[in-house]
């Protein structure tokens, strides 16, 4: 991998498997201040990821869109690397299983009984949501082919 002034190398992985590794153009995430765009030169950077879509632009223009439940991103002079809790490629994505996951945590949120677990259920919930994002990217990436 030859990197360029205009290309850095790239690296998302999850506690599981590494999802991509490749020299890109820039890397867009959400970080907890806000929305990042990563490119060649950056100044070194830590941040931590909100859970949901992070779009990577490949060397030569081609965009990938991943799926990260949350974690971390470092940035330095020659690299970028996601440190992901749960990442997934667009491929792997559910969407009834998203819209499903939605719709369990709004009820048990609705319908705190018992031993209710709050933050266990808008956890869910804010994932849910995050994996329903990140598809409405694809498909808008898509769309505009």
């Amino acid at each position: 991998m030859a990197v360029t002034a205009k290309t850095v190398t790239c690296d998302i992985v999850s506690a599981e498997e590494s999802i991509f590794s490749g020299t890109v153009e820039m890397v867009v995430a959400t970080g907890t201040e806000g929305d990042l765009g990563i490119t060649p030169g950056h100044a070194p950077l830590m941040s931590a990821l909100k859970p949901g879509p992070i779009r990577i632009v490949r060397e030569g223009g081609e965009e990938e869109i991943y799926y990260i439940s949350g974690g971390f991103v470092e940035v330095q002079p020659n690299s970028i690397n996601v440190l992901a809790d749960t990442a997934l490629r667009a491929g792997d994505m559910d969407e009834a299983a998203a819209l499903e996951a939605k719709k369990q945590a709004e009820k048990a949120l609705a319908d705190q009984k018992g031993e209710f677990d709050y933050s266990r259920a808008a956890a869910q919930l804010a994932e849910a949501a995050a994996q329903l994002r990140t598809l409405q990217a694809i498909r808008k990436k898509v769309g505009k082919r």
